[in-house]
């Protein structure tokens, strides 16, 4: 009885395999890449702010009492609003020094990411920052254009979900002196070269601003740095650190600090 004859291997078999193999590693490395190892910097992107925050609160003591309620038999006007005054402006760091905390609700009940200053690989391409200052933009509360920038895929992917903002969400920037609460108005796409976006008065160059504004950039579509999201904001108010943070965001803050 005759043996069946075994199949010969051939180059183009061998080839086929070895390029099935290596497609579902390259699979297998973007969806690392792109979904667990964004979930696992973020985390620590988060920590690293809510670190930066607790530092800021232990080295400011509350000097606001906490108010209470008026009796309604002694008066039946609301109470009015605290003016905090004029926002403070913080001078600018150094390169790559974490001096902000960006708390958007929209993107998640716990978001909150560190920002740092500059928009190179040593900010946007660190597990600790992920969000960057253009260093040639104003600082939070500063009359003119506040512009940050983040990865929407890959480091964390600060603003993967920027396209979401709903006008009228808040965006807000804490600092050691507090935070700073922006409006969110518009979303627009533009061409890389399109840095006008970053003018004080964004979109007209040479005009002096009168409004305080924030910029957030990012690249679109994903996975593709063919065009820039930008979402703009204006500025609200401002929450001096010694007299608690703004309720919407007060809850984050207490746990952040726990």
């Amino acid at each position: 009885m005759r043996r069946p004859r075994r199949p010969k291997l051939s180059i183009v078999g061998v080839l086929g395999e070895v390029f099935v193999t290596a497609g579902v590693l390259v699979l297998l490395f973007l969806g690392w890449q792109v979904w667990l190892n964004d979930i696992i910097v973020g985390a620590e992107q988060t920590s690293a702010a809510d670190e930066l925050s607790d530092s800021w609160n232990d080295d400011v003591a509350p000097s606001v009492a906490p108010t209470t309620s008026p009796d309604p038999a002694e008066t039946s006007e609301p109470a009015l609003p605290v003016d905090p005054g004029e926002p403070v402006v913080a001078a600018k760091p150094a390169s790559a020094v974490s001096f902000a905390n960006l708390i958007v609700p929209r993107l998640g009940a716990d978001y909150r990411r560190p920002i740092a200053e500059g928009v190179g690989f040593d900010v946007l391409n660190n597990r600790k920052t992920g969000v960057g200052h253009y260093p040639q933009t104003q600082m939070p509360g500063e009359v003119g254009n506040f512009a940050i920038a983040a990865h929407r895929t890959t480091y964390g992917a600060p603003f993967h979900d920027i396209n979401n903002l709903l006008v009228g969400d808040n965006i807000y920037v804490e600092t050691q002196d507090g935070w700073y609460q922006y409006v969110y108005r518009g979303t627009e796409y533009v061409r890389p070269t399109g840095v006008g976006v970053l003018d004080p008065v964004p979109q007209v160059a040479g005009m002096a601003s009168t409004d305080r504004i924030i910029t957030l950039t990012s690249c679109h579509p994903f996975l593709s740095s063919a065009e820039r999201v930008i979402a703009y904001g204006v500025f609200e108010t401002w929450y001096p650190r010694a007299g608690g943070p703004p309720a919407e965001i007060a809850t984050l803050v207490q746990a952040g600090a726990n």
